[in-house]
Protein backbone atom coordinates (compact mmCIF):
# COMPACT_ATOMS: atom_id res chain seq x y z
CA UNK A 1 0.00 0.00 0.00
CA UNK A 2 0.93 3.86 -0.20
CA UNK A 3 1.29 6.25 2.28
CA UNK A 4 -2.26 7.32 1.49
CA UNK A 5 -4.31 4.40 1.55
CA UNK A 6 -1.60 3.83 5.21
CA UNK A 7 -3.77 6.47 6.30
CA UNK A 8 -7.20 5.69 5.30
CA UNK A 9 -6.21 2.11 7.09
CA UNK A 10 -5.11 3.46 10.45
CA UNK A 11 -8.12 5.70 10.77
CA UNK A 12 -10.68 3.38 10.35
CA UNK A 13 -9.13 -0.41 10.47
CA UNK A 14 -7.29 -1.69 13.84
CA UNK A 15 -3.61 -1.49 12.62
CA UNK A 16 -1.38 -4.63 12.13
CA UNK A 17 1.04 -5.75 14.50
CA UNK A 18 4.40 -5.38 12.22
CA UNK A 19 4.68 -2.72 9.10
CA UNK A 20 7.49 -2.53 6.88
CA UNK A 21 7.86 1.10 5.19
CA UNK A 22 10.31 0.47 2.44
CA UNK A 23 11.68 3.24 0.02
CA UNK A 24 14.27 6.30 -0.64
CA UNK A 25 11.47 8.95 -1.16
CA UNK A 26 12.23 10.43 2.70
CA UNK A 27 9.38 12.47 2.67
CA UNK A 28 7.37 9.26 2.23
CA UNK A 29 8.77 8.05 4.90
CA UNK A 30 8.20 10.98 7.07
CA UNK A 31 4.53 10.93 6.14
CA UNK A 32 4.12 6.98 6.97
CA UNK A 33 6.16 7.82 10.64
CA UNK A 34 3.68 10.71 11.12
CA UNK A 35 0.61 8.16 10.42
CA UNK A 36 1.94 6.05 12.96
CA UNK A 37 2.67 8.65 15.62
CA UNK A 38 -0.60 9.74 15.31
CA UNK A 39 -1.77 6.48 16.70
CA UNK A 40 -0.67 7.27 19.88
CA UNK A 41 -2.53 10.45 21.70
CA UNK A 42 -0.31 12.95 22.39
CA UNK A 43 -0.40 12.94 26.17
CA UNK A 44 1.00 8.39 25.65
CA UNK A 45 3.65 9.83 23.12
CA UNK A 46 6.62 10.35 25.91
CA UNK A 47 6.44 6.68 27.73
CA UNK A 48 4.26 4.99 24.26
CA UNK A 49 6.84 5.78 21.35
CA UNK A 50 10.24 4.31 20.88
CA UNK A 51 12.41 5.15 18.27
CA UNK A 52 15.58 3.02 17.82
CA UNK A 53 18.41 3.58 14.77
CA UNK A 54 19.86 0.29 13.99
CA UNK A 55 23.11 2.25 13.29
CA UNK A 56 23.49 2.94 16.92
CA UNK A 57 21.48 0.75 18.84
CA UNK A 58 21.19 -2.80 19.37
CA UNK A 59 17.96 -4.62 18.14
CA UNK A 60 17.47 -6.27 21.64
CA UNK A 61 16.87 -3.02 23.04
CA UNK A 62 13.99 -2.31 20.35
CA UNK A 63 12.76 -5.84 20.56
CA UNK A 64 12.79 -5.10 24.73
CA UNK A 65 10.69 -1.69 24.33
CA UNK A 66 8.23 -3.81 21.55
CA UNK A 67 7.47 -6.60 24.24
CA UNK A 68 6.81 -4.14 27.11
CA UNK A 69 3.09 -3.67 27.82
CA UNK A 70 2.14 0.23 27.19
CA UNK A 71 2.27 2.43 29.66
CA UNK A 72 -1.76 3.88 30.66
CA UNK A 73 -2.35 3.57 27.42
CA UNK A 74 -3.91 1.16 24.59
CA UNK A 75 -0.69 0.63 22.70
CA UNK A 76 2.77 1.17 22.29
CA UNK A 77 4.73 1.74 18.79
CA UNK A 78 8.14 0.97 18.47
CA UNK A 79 9.64 2.73 15.70
CA UNK A 80 13.16 0.50 14.49
CA UNK A 81 14.86 3.16 11.45
CA UNK A 82 18.32 1.71 9.11
CA UNK A 83 17.68 -1.80 9.79
CA UNK A 84 20.67 -2.58 7.45
CA UNK A 85 20.83 -6.33 8.50
CA UNK A 86 18.11 -6.63 6.19
CA UNK A 87 19.95 -5.69 3.04
CA UNK A 88 23.02 -6.88 1.29
CA UNK A 89 24.91 -3.75 2.93
CA UNK A 90 28.11 -4.76 4.63
CA UNK A 91 28.52 -2.66 7.79
CA UNK A 92 31.85 -2.20 9.90
CA UNK A 93 29.69 -2.14 13.43
CA UNK A 94 30.74 -2.94 16.64
CA UNK A 95 26.77 -3.24 17.67
CA UNK A 96 25.61 -6.96 17.40
CA UNK A 97 21.74 -7.60 16.29
CA UNK A 98 20.16 -10.18 17.54
CA UNK A 99 18.25 -11.56 15.10
CA UNK A 100 17.04 -14.68 16.45
CA UNK A 101 15.06 -13.18 18.90
CA UNK A 102 13.70 -10.53 15.81
CA UNK A 103 12.55 -14.53 14.13
CA UNK A 104 10.65 -15.43 17.58
CA UNK A 105 9.04 -11.71 17.94
CA UNK A 106 7.72 -11.89 14.22
CA UNK A 107 6.39 -15.52 14.63
CA UNK A 108 4.78 -14.34 17.61
CA UNK A 109 4.09 -10.63 18.24
CA UNK A 110 2.65 -8.64 20.80
CA UNK A 111 -0.63 -7.72 20.61
CA UNK A 112 -0.53 -4.64 22.32
CA UNK A 113 2.38 -3.03 20.11
CA UNK A 114 2.71 -1.60 16.40
CA UNK A 115 6.23 -2.61 15.45
CA UNK A 116 6.89 -0.55 12.34
CA UNK A 117 10.41 -1.16 10.50
CA UNK A 118 11.51 1.91 8.63
CA UNK A 119 13.68 1.21 5.98
CA UNK A 120 15.10 4.24 3.62
CA UNK A 121 16.31 1.66 1.03
CA UNK A 122 15.32 0.68 -2.80
CA UNK A 123 15.46 -3.04 -2.25
CA UNK A 124 16.18 -5.33 0.56
CA UNK A 125 17.81 -9.08 0.64
CA UNK A 126 15.06 -11.60 -0.43
CA UNK A 127 17.53 -14.34 -0.22
CA UNK A 128 18.01 -13.34 3.39
CA UNK A 129 15.31 -16.13 5.73
CA UNK A 130 14.64 -13.08 8.58
CA UNK A 131 13.76 -11.27 5.76
CA UNK A 132 11.30 -13.28 3.88
CA UNK A 133 10.28 -13.72 7.57
CA UNK A 134 9.08 -10.14 7.62
CA UNK A 135 7.98 -9.89 4.25
CA UNK A 136 5.47 -12.60 5.25
CA UNK A 137 4.28 -11.40 8.44
CA UNK A 138 4.51 -7.74 8.00
CA UNK A 139 2.37 -5.30 5.66
CA UNK A 140 4.01 -3.31 3.05
CA UNK A 141 3.79 0.54 3.07
CA UNK A 142 5.78 1.28 -0.51
CA UNK A 143 8.23 4.43 -0.01
CA UNK A 144 9.88 4.52 -3.20
CA UNK A 145 10.26 7.53 -5.32
CA UNK A 146 7.08 8.63 -7.20
CA UNK A 147 6.79 8.91 -11.00
CA UNK A 148 5.92 12.18 -12.26
CA UNK A 149 1.85 10.47 -12.92
CA UNK A 150 1.96 9.67 -9.33
CA UNK A 151 3.76 12.57 -7.99
CA UNK A 152 0.87 14.75 -9.75
CA UNK A 153 -1.92 12.81 -8.27
CA UNK A 154 -0.55 12.84 -4.65
CA UNK A 155 -0.21 16.68 -4.61
CA UNK A 156 -3.47 17.12 -6.05
CA UNK A 157 -5.26 14.69 -3.71
CA UNK A 158 -2.84 16.07 -0.36
CA UNK A 159 -4.31 19.51 -1.91
CA UNK A 160 -7.75 18.82 -2.36
CA UNK A 161 -7.99 16.99 1.05
CA UNK A 162 -7.16 20.62 2.40
CA UNK A 163 -9.81 22.24 0.12
CA UNK A 164 -7.45 23.64 -2.14
CA UNK A 165 -7.22 23.69 -6.08
CA UNK A 166 -4.47 23.85 -8.31
CA UNK A 167 -4.79 24.88 -11.76
CA UNK A 168 -3.77 22.04 -14.51
CA UNK A 169 -1.18 25.43 -15.40
CA UNK A 170 -0.31 25.66 -12.26
CA UNK A 171 0.48 21.37 -11.55
CA UNK A 172 2.82 21.88 -14.89
CA UNK A 173 4.45 24.97 -13.81
CA UNK A 174 5.18 23.24 -10.31
CA UNK A 175 6.33 19.73 -12.02
CA UNK A 176 9.28 21.92 -14.35
CA UNK A 177 10.04 23.51 -11.84
CA UNK A 178 10.63 20.83 -9.68
CA UNK A 179 11.55 18.04 -12.16
CA UNK A 180 8.33 16.29 -11.31
CA UNK A 181 10.88 15.47 -7.80
CA UNK A 182 7.61 14.80 -5.06
CA UNK A 183 9.61 15.81 -2.20
CA UNK A 184 10.49 19.25 -3.76
CA UNK A 185 6.83 19.64 -4.56
CA UNK A 186 5.51 18.91 -1.19
CA UNK A 187 8.32 21.17 0.06
CA UNK A 188 6.63 24.13 -1.64
CA UNK A 189 3.06 23.30 -0.74
CA UNK A 190 2.59 25.37 2.49
CA UNK A 191 3.87 28.71 1.14
CA UNK A 192 1.73 28.34 -2.13
CA UNK A 193 -1.27 27.43 0.38
CA UNK A 194 -0.40 30.46 2.51
CA UNK A 195 -0.52 32.45 -0.71
CA UNK A 196 -3.96 31.01 -1.83
CA UNK A 197 -5.49 30.78 1.57
CA UNK A 198 -8.68 33.43 0.77
CA UNK A 199 -9.59 32.19 -2.81
CA UNK A 200 -8.19 28.47 -2.24
CA UNK A 201 -6.86 28.53 -5.72
CA UNK A 202 -3.09 28.27 -6.42
CA UNK A 203 -2.97 29.36 -10.05
CA UNK A 204 0.42 29.25 -12.49
CA UNK A 205 1.47 32.70 -11.87
CA UNK A 206 1.55 31.97 -7.42
CA UNK A 207 4.03 29.02 -8.53
CA UNK A 208 6.27 31.11 -10.67
CA UNK A 209 6.39 33.35 -7.71
CA UNK A 210 7.02 31.35 -5.28
CA UNK A 211 8.74 28.14 -6.61
CA UNK A 212 12.40 28.67 -7.13
CA UNK A 213 13.46 27.13 -10.77
CA UNK A 214 16.27 24.24 -9.93
CA UNK A 215 19.37 25.07 -11.85
CA UNK A 216 19.15 21.91 -13.92
CA UNK A 217 15.95 23.28 -14.76
CA UNK A 218 17.65 26.66 -15.95
CA UNK A 219 19.97 25.17 -17.40
CA UNK A 220 17.53 22.89 -19.22
CA UNK A 221 16.59 26.04 -20.95
CA UNK A 222 20.16 27.09 -21.39
CA UNK A 223 20.76 23.57 -23.27
CA UNK A 224 17.72 24.43 -25.21
CA UNK A 225 18.78 28.21 -26.44
CA UNK A 226 22.61 26.85 -27.22
CA UNK A 227 21.07 23.85 -29.65
CA UNK A 228 18.40 26.50 -31.42
CA UNK A 229 21.74 28.55 -32.00
CA UNK A 230 19.85 31.19 -30.38
CA UNK A 231 23.14 33.33 -28.90
CA UNK A 232 21.15 36.65 -28.09
CA UNK A 233 19.05 34.13 -25.27
CA UNK A 234 21.61 31.59 -24.46
CA UNK A 235 24.19 34.56 -23.41
CA UNK A 236 21.08 36.42 -21.24
CA UNK A 237 20.45 33.31 -19.39
CA UNK A 238 24.01 32.09 -18.80
CA UNK A 239 24.50 35.91 -17.48
CA UNK A 240 21.66 35.25 -15.17
CA UNK A 241 22.92 31.83 -13.61
CA UNK A 242 25.79 34.08 -12.96
CA UNK A 243 24.09 36.53 -11.31
CA UNK A 244 22.69 34.12 -8.88
CA UNK A 245 26.09 33.44 -7.73
CA UNK A 246 26.73 30.09 -9.93
CA UNK A 247 30.04 29.06 -9.76
CA UNK A 248 31.20 28.66 -13.65
CA UNK A 249 32.66 25.89 -13.07
CA UNK A 250 29.23 24.37 -11.55
CA UNK A 251 27.59 26.03 -14.07
CA UNK A 252 29.68 24.56 -17.13
CA UNK A 253 29.60 21.15 -15.15
CA UNK A 254 25.88 21.16 -15.66
CA UNK A 255 25.93 21.89 -18.77
CA UNK A 256 28.52 19.16 -19.50
CA UNK A 257 26.16 16.40 -17.66
CA UNK A 258 22.99 17.60 -19.54
CA UNK A 259 24.47 17.51 -23.14
CA UNK A 260 26.12 13.71 -22.08
CA UNK A 261 22.58 12.69 -20.99
CA UNK A 262 21.19 13.90 -24.27
CA UNK A 263 23.75 11.77 -25.92
CA UNK A 264 23.02 8.59 -24.17
CA UNK A 265 19.51 9.11 -24.44
CA UNK A 266 19.73 9.24 -28.61
CA UNK A 267 22.11 6.15 -28.94
CA UNK A 268 20.06 4.08 -26.15
CA UNK A 269 16.44 5.22 -27.51
CA UNK A 270 17.71 4.14 -31.07
CA UNK A 271 18.67 0.71 -29.41
CA UNK A 272 14.55 0.13 -28.91
CA UNK A 273 15.02 1.19 -24.86
CA UNK A 274 11.66 2.65 -23.71
CA UNK A 275 11.71 5.33 -21.58
CA UNK A 276 11.23 3.83 -18.29
CA UNK A 277 14.10 1.52 -18.55
CA UNK A 278 16.26 4.22 -19.35
CA UNK A 279 15.50 6.19 -16.36
CA UNK A 280 16.31 2.88 -14.76
CA UNK A 281 19.74 2.54 -16.90
CA UNK A 282 20.68 6.25 -16.43
CA UNK A 283 19.94 5.93 -13.14
CA UNK A 284 18.12 9.46 -13.79
CA UNK A 285 14.35 10.48 -12.87
CA UNK A 286 12.02 9.92 -15.57
CA UNK A 287 11.37 13.13 -15.57
CA UNK A 288 14.32 14.10 -17.13
CA UNK A 289 14.37 11.38 -19.38
CA UNK A 290 10.68 12.24 -20.77
CA UNK A 291 12.48 16.00 -21.31
CA UNK A 292 15.56 14.65 -23.11
CA UNK A 293 13.77 12.32 -25.17
CA UNK A 294 11.87 15.43 -26.43
CA UNK A 295 14.95 17.28 -27.05
CA UNK A 296 17.16 14.83 -28.46
CA UNK A 297 14.95 14.13 -31.37
CA UNK A 298 14.59 17.38 -32.54
CA UNK A 299 18.50 17.37 -32.53
CA UNK A 300 20.90 15.43 -34.80
CA UNK A 301 23.97 13.39 -32.77
CA UNK A 302 26.69 15.17 -34.66
CA UNK A 303 25.34 18.94 -33.42
CA UNK A 304 24.82 17.18 -29.87
CA UNK A 305 28.90 16.17 -30.06
CA UNK A 306 29.76 19.80 -31.16
CA UNK A 307 27.92 20.99 -28.02
CA UNK A 308 29.38 18.89 -25.37
CA UNK A 309 33.04 18.95 -26.89
CA UNK A 310 32.79 22.55 -27.13
CA UNK A 311 31.44 22.77 -23.79
CA UNK A 312 34.73 20.66 -22.48
CA UNK A 313 36.58 23.10 -24.21
CA UNK A 314 35.17 26.26 -21.73
CA UNK A 315 35.82 23.76 -18.40
CA UNK A 316 39.43 23.35 -20.02
CA UNK A 317 40.13 27.29 -20.63
CA UNK A 318 38.05 27.72 -16.64
CA UNK A 319 40.77 25.78 -15.05
CA UNK A 320 43.70 26.52 -16.82
CA UNK A 321 42.91 30.19 -17.60
CA UNK A 322 41.27 33.78 -15.65
CA UNK A 323 39.61 34.58 -19.00
CA UNK A 324 36.04 35.98 -18.37
CA UNK A 325 33.51 33.13 -17.76
CA UNK A 326 30.95 34.63 -19.81
CA UNK A 327 33.32 36.01 -22.65
CA UNK A 328 34.36 32.22 -22.70
CA UNK A 329 30.60 31.07 -23.34
CA UNK A 330 30.22 33.89 -26.03
CA UNK A 331 33.29 32.77 -27.92
CA UNK A 332 31.57 29.00 -27.72
CA UNK A 333 28.26 30.19 -28.78
CA UNK A 334 29.86 32.07 -31.78
CA UNK A 335 31.89 29.08 -33.08
CA UNK A 336 28.98 26.71 -32.31
CA UNK A 337 26.34 28.99 -34.64
CA UNK A 338 28.74 28.73 -37.32
CA UNK A 339 27.89 25.09 -37.94
CA UNK A 340 24.65 24.53 -39.69
CA UNK A 341 21.96 23.17 -37.66
CA UNK A 342 20.97 19.67 -38.26
CA UNK A 343 17.64 18.10 -37.48
CA UNK A 344 17.71 14.12 -36.46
Amino acid sequence: MDTTQLSNQLKTKTPAMVYLVLGTQQVLQQQAIDEFINLIPANERVMNVGRYDMETTPLAVALDDAMAAPFFGERRLVLINKPYFLTGEKKHSKIEHDLDSLKKYLEHPEPSTVLVFTAPYEKLDGRKAIVKLLKKNAVLVDAAPLNEQQARQKVTQQLAADNFELTPAALDELVQRTNADYGMMNANLTKLKILAYQEKKINQQMVQSLVPQSLDENVFDLVTAVLQHNQVKALELYRQLLAGQQPPLRINAVLVGQFRLLIQIKVLNKRGLSQGSLASQLSVHPYRVKLGLKTARNFSMQALENAYLGLVRIEQSLKTTQRDPALLFQLFMLQYSQQDKKWA
